[in-house]
């Protein structure tokens, strides 16, 4: 199998290229990232090998997309601009990347032959509908630029799937967190930034009043499901969104307290003010992922947050 990851230079995508070199089924895999939020430093344990090859391009760019499906026979799709806050700032790159770019890789895909594409989607697709855990099928109305552009790749991937073919599935990911998630940057996410600030034995800003709660999901469980959603064979879980996540919902105080734990620190918390276009409260309910696609998340927030710490600390100390 030759594969196309598209953001491979990112935090998700660097991780799942790993795993697809690791993977005995796997000949080849072709990484396409801009580097404007990835890095070549993600990818340096795999350039000696040569059936790794990096391209430099940019997902807007349609024959850069055509071009990167050439010779390839599956394509897991991770490039996008993330951030709610970012999206709100800047809503025209933001519809740029993620629905333009991704509209470039379906059309690529179709025309190239291709018709397993694997992409990431989001649970800020829920938006404001209320009930918890989230189910796949009952969706409210989004909350954030971000939000209304991962759910126009969902309907995009139906709609190709219908007219041309296309086996599209959608892993809808809860915040996902590990090693290569960068802590720098006005718009990195909360892990890493705790993370960062207690190894530095400063006090992180939570926004709001802590409570706010995420189903936390270590990038070890993303990529399993991205491997699987590549690899079934089970027709019945082609043309489908899933839930990537643990299952676990974890509030930010309770999150903090965890890596205080680990950083053998007692600081306390800078409590600011809520986050514009956030989701209070979200929690996953995995159970078609693991009907359809045999996914088993492997690790739990706990052991993840344990070994997240534990690479900040080795990086922020070379």
């Amino acid at each position: 199998m030759r594969v196309l990851v598209t953001g491979g230079a990112g935090f998700i995508g660097s991780n799942l290229t790993g795993a697809l070199l690791a993977d005995s089924r796997v000949d080849f895999v072709r990484v396409l990232d801009n580097l404007s939020t990835g890095s070549l430093k993600n990818l340096e344990d795999y350039q000696s090998d040569p059936r790794f090859e990096f391209m430099e391009g940019d997902i807007r760019d349609f024959e850069t997309c055509k071009k990167a499906c050439e010779g390839i026979d599956v394509i897991t799709h991770q490039a996008a601009l993330g951030s709610v806050p970012r999206s709100i700032n800047d809503p025209l790159t933001t519809n740029n990347v993620n629905i333009t770019g991704m509209l470039h890789i379906l059309t690529a895909a179709k025309e190239a032959g291709i018709k397993r594409v694997v992409y990431a989607a989001s649970s800020s697709t829920y938006g404001d509908h209320p009930g918890l855990p989230k189910v796949e099928d009952k969706i409210g109305n989004p909350l954030s630029p971000y939000a209304v552009t991962k759910y126009v790749n969902e309907l995009y991937a139906k709609v190709y799937a219908s007219l041309y073919g296309l086996e599209p599935i959608g892993l809808r990911y809860f915040n996902i967190f590990g090693p290569r998630q960068n802590p720098n940057g006005p718009y990195a996410a909360v892990i890493p930034l705790f993370a960062e600030a207690l190894i530095n034995k400063t006090a992180p800003t939570i926004n709001g009043d802590g409570s706010t709660s995420r189903d936390f999901t270590y990038v070890a469980n993303a990529v399993q499901a991205n491997i699987r959603a590549l690899f079934t064979d089970n027709k019945e879980a082609i043309n489908q969104v899933y839930n990537i996540a643990c299952g676990e919902q974890t509030s930010l105080l309770e999150l903090f307290n965890g890596l205080n734990k680990e950083a053998n620190t007692t600081l306390q918390p800078i409590f600011g003010p809520e986050r514009l276009g956030d989701v209070k409260h979200s929690l996953a309910d995995i159970s078609k992922a693991v009907k359809l696609l045999g996914y088993s998340p492997a690790v739990t927030v706990n052991e993840g947050l344990k070994m997240t710490f534990a690479w900040y600390k080795q990086q922020l100390t070379k």
